[in-house]
């Protein structure tokens, strides 16, 4: 449940913060770079009780950079002219990097203990290795994504590759719940409410912005067939002329 109370805070937060982050994204980046640093000092070195609760929950589970992701993808589904979508959409790159930066913590710190276990010698679950091989895959996509999200790395792309390599975000958002599933389900299976609690909020989440992305894929193709067929139609003087000739 504590991921429902993170998401609302964190859309909250995107409407509110959107004038500062436009202005000035790099205070945003340096701040995410800080909490990972922070946070990878703790744990390494331990950090004070009050401090390392909240790294815990937003950055070692991950829950502050997935919330971002979200918000980034909703974008997506929201209908283009309308307030939401004209205040948050010229900031989604912005958003996305933010989250890259925090994610990119949370990735350095598992895969540094999922190595050792790996490839130490030891005999490891077939839920590991499955965990790690998906973790690989999702490192791989997030580096592309957030490396072209940066404008001066899109203004050397042309249109159309930087639009295919966006595109990943799909397939890198569904693993996302299907790592999620992979963490979750085992305890939720036997029983634990916290997990099923965890389960079911992840799931309305991430099967909600499907069934959301594809209503809004097949609204906008009835638009554009629409304005299609306006464009199409005869004007009033067409049918005079046709009169007339």
């Amino acid at each position: 449940m504590d991921f429902a109370i993170i998401l609302v805070v964190t859309v909250a937060a995107c409407f509110a913060l959107r004038n500062p982050l436009k202005a000035c994204p790099t205070a945003f980046y340096a701040a995410a770079i800080l909490v990972d640093a922070v946070y990878v000092y703790g744990v390494f070195f331990g950090l004070p009780r009050a401090l390392w609760s909240p790294l815990f929950v937003l950055i070692q589970k991950c829950e502050l950079a997935l919330a971002l992701f979200v918000v980034v993808m909703f974008i997506g589904c929201l209908k283009a002219g309308t307030r939401p979508y004209r205040w948050l959409k010229p900031v989604r790159s912005e958003l996305s990097i933010v989250a890259w930066f925090l994610a990119l913590g949370h990735m350095a710190v598992y895969l540094e203990s999922y190595v050792p276990r790996i490839f130490g010698g030891s005999e490891v679950s077939s839920n590991v290795l499955g965990s790690f091989a998906l973790a690989i895959v999702l490192l791989l996509l997030l580096v592309v994504l957030g490396v072209t999200s940066f404008a001066f790395v899109k203004k050397h792309m042309s249109t159309a590759t930087w639009k295919k390599v966006q595109k990943l975000a799909y397939p890198f958002f569904a693993l996302v719940y299907v790592h999620v599933l992979l963490m979750l389900l085992p305890s939720a299976l036997h029983g634990g409410a916290a997990a099923q609690a965890s389960v079911a909020v992840y799931s309305v989440v991430f099967i909600g912005y499907g069934l959301c992305r594809v209503g809004r894929a097949l609204l906008d193709a009835q638009d554009a067939r629409a304005h299609e067929r306006v464009a199409a139609a005869p004007t009033v003087q067409d049918e005079l002329d046709a009169v007339f000739e």
